[in-house]
This record gives C-alpha cells, sequence and structure tokens, in this order.
C-alpha cells in the first residue's frame, strides 16, 4: 500500500466516519435501473465489448492482460511468504443459498467420491467464458446451441481447460463493509463506482491492468449472523454487489479476473432483477472476465488489515475438464 507521511490510523478513522454517513446505495436510489436504461445496456454490448481484442479465436479474454510482466509484478509482492486461502469448506448441508451440497462418500477406508453441482450460490468455483451468454452468443461470438452442447456433452470453446496454466497475478482486496464502518452490507445494497473509487482513495491502492479484483460484501458474516438466505437471480432472491453502471469502469481499469464472496451482481429482487444481474452477465460475456464466485473474503480482509496493505499475489489453478463451464477452485493470496 502507498505510505504517507500523515498520521495513517487517523486518515483511516476520519475517512470511515466520513463515508460511514452514506453507505453504499444510500446516497442514491437503490432502484436497479437508476441512472440506467435496458437501451444503454444494449449499447455497451458494443461499446464495451473486447470481442476481436486478442484475435477472432482467443478464447481466455482479459487473462491475455496478465503478461509475463505482470506475473513478475505480483511475485515481487510476496515479502512475508504468509498465505491465506479465499475458498469456502465443501458445504455438504442443502441451504436456501446451497440447493446443490457437496457430496462426499468413502468408498472404502483409503478411497472416496466427491461430486458437485458447482455453480449456484454457495461454492468457491471459477466461472469460465462459456458459462453466460448475451442474445445467445458467449465471449467473442461464441454461439452454441444446446442441442449441440448437450450432444456432445461439452463446450467447444471457451471452456475451462483453457485455464489449465492457472492465474498468476496481482490481487486487490476492495473491502467496502470496512470504507463504510459496518459489519456487512445489506442484502439489496448496490456498490456503484464511487464507493469503488471512495476505498481505492482510503487504501492509497488503484485498480489495474491484469488485476484480479476481489469485492467484499460481508456476505458470510451476514449469512453467520442471519441465516442463509435466496442470493440467486429470481424475483425473490436479493443481495448486495456491483450496479450496473459500474461496467465501464471495470472496461477502462482492464481488470484480468473479478471475484466476491457472493456472484458480483446487484440484485433486489422484484421486477428489476434481471435488469440488476447486468454485471454477472456482461464481465464475462462482454468483457471476456472470468469470475470467482462465492469466495471467502473473511480471512484475506483480517489479514490485509492487520498489514494495511490490500494487494497481494493471487494464484489459482481450476480443474482442466474439457468443455466444462467452470470449476471448483481454491485461489491463494499471499503476502
Amino acid at each position: 500500500m502507498k505510505q504517507h507521511a500523515v498520521n495513517t490510523s487517523m486518515m483511516l478513522g476520519i475517512l470511515i466516519v466520513a463515508v460511514s454517513m452514506t453507505p453504499a446505495g444510500q446516497s442514491r436510489s437503490s432502484n436497479a435501473a437508476d441512472g440506467m436504461t435496458q437501451a444503454q445496456q444494449d449499447r455497451w454490448k458494443t461499446e464495451l465489448s473486447n470481442w476481436g481484442r486478442w484475435g477472432a479465436s482467443d478464447e481466455v479474454g482479459a487473462l491475455n492482460l496478465i503478461t509475463p510482466a505482470k506475473r513478475r509484478a505480483a511475485a515481487a509482492l510476496v515479502t512475508e511468504g504468509f498465505s491465506v486461502s479465499l475458498a469456502r469448506q465443501a458445504e455438504t448441508e442443502k441451504a436456501a443459498d446451497n440447493a446443490n451440497p457437496y457430496q462426499h462418500e468413502m468408498l472404502s477406508i483409503s478411497s472416496d467420491r466427491i461430486s458437485i453441482a458447482f455453480h449456484g450460490q454457495a461454492h468457491t468455483h471459477l466461472d469460465a467464458l462459456s458459462h453466460t451468454y448475451i442474445d445467445g452468443k458467449a465471449y467473442n461470438g461464441y454461439a452454441p446451441t444446446r442441442d449441440e452442447v448437450m450432444q456432445r456433452g461439452r463446450h467447444s470453446r471457451n471452456s475451462i481447460e483453457k485455464v489449465k496454466d492457472g492465474i498468476f497475478t496481482r490481487g486487490v482486496l476492495i473491502d467496502l463493509p470496512r470504507l463504510k464502518g459496518v459489519p456487512y452490507l445489506d442484502a439489496g445494497t448496490p456498490i456503484f463506482v464511487e464507493d469503488l473509487e471512495a476505498w481505492e482513495k482510503l487504501a492509497g491502492v488503484t485498480v489495474g491492468e491484469g488485476d484480479a479484483l476481489f469485492v467484499r460484501t460481508g456476505r458470510w458474516v451476514q449469512r453467520a449472523r442471519t441465516g442463509a438466505w435466496r442470493v440467486g437471480t429470481g424475483a425473490d432472491s436479493i443481495r448486495a454487489g456491483l450496479h450496473p453502471s459500474t461496467l465501464p469502469w471495470l472496461k477502462r481499469r482492464n481488470i484480468a479476473l473479478l471475484g466476491g464472496d457472493i456472484p458480483q451482481s446487484f440484485n433486489p429482487g422484484g421486477t428489476a432483477a434481471p435488469l440488476a444481474h447486468a454485471v454477472h452477465q456482461f464481465a464475462p460475456t462482454i468483457l471476456g472476465v472470468h469470475l470467482f464466485d462465492n469466495v471467502d473474503l473473511e480471512a484475506l480482509a483480517e489479514a490485509a488489515a492487520a498489514r494495511k496493505r490490500w494487494t497481494f499475489l493471487l494464484t489459482a489453478a481450476p480443474l482442466p475438464i474439457v468443455g466444462a463451464t467452470g470449476s471448483p477452485i481454491n485461489p491463494i493470496a499471499t503476502f
């Protein structure tokens, strides 16, 4: 983190008090369509598109921004050798946010079987670029039919084995509850660009090209205190997350990956929910940004706060399953 000559703890305290007077979403309307229209999002399909940026045959999108130079710079962030996992423990109990728990069966004293339908709101996983579609097309124009995929038993492009060589880049944590001086953001709280930039100013860090950006809402703290709730995409679901208006900012910052403790899209529930789900659709499909869903950022937030340092080496490697739409994953932050 950038060092300042002034009393850092005093500055942090002043800023937290000032910012917490207007928690995320309270300084502006929490309506998902606030300042947004479907027409605007339709224009962004072209204006924000990374299709063709790395060639017509590219299948990894913004991961191209993690260059050898970026990896070397990320490696230099390791000064202590202290690591922390960003993965949840395997959730084996069905809950409102976990329709498909992990299944673990002992086959013998020395052998077992693990099975999981990992997409959804519970399990830490990485979405491949074949996971989301807009107007029937995934990143770089890949447009399979359901019959084709089901007959082949896999996708022919943009699938998770393209990330087999792993992820090695700078990670950046944006801790919104710490910014607001609250334990967690209430479900249904939108996160705006001014929130992201307020954190950058507070932490002395700037999100940049090739970064893996993680946005903490405090979801797991809230879940522990109040219980599981539906955080999906339907009208009866609700979650904090990035407002659609953050999409041009994400494009300008040239991030390589996006992650959160909740699948990153503001969802207020009700009739606005389809519009609100834009970030989770646009980031992979239009920007070509892979998504880490349901990461556990609590230990990372504690480690970062203890060090007053919000950047780290991020490493991760998915299972190289040919044609798959994603993979369970255990991202590691190393300071």
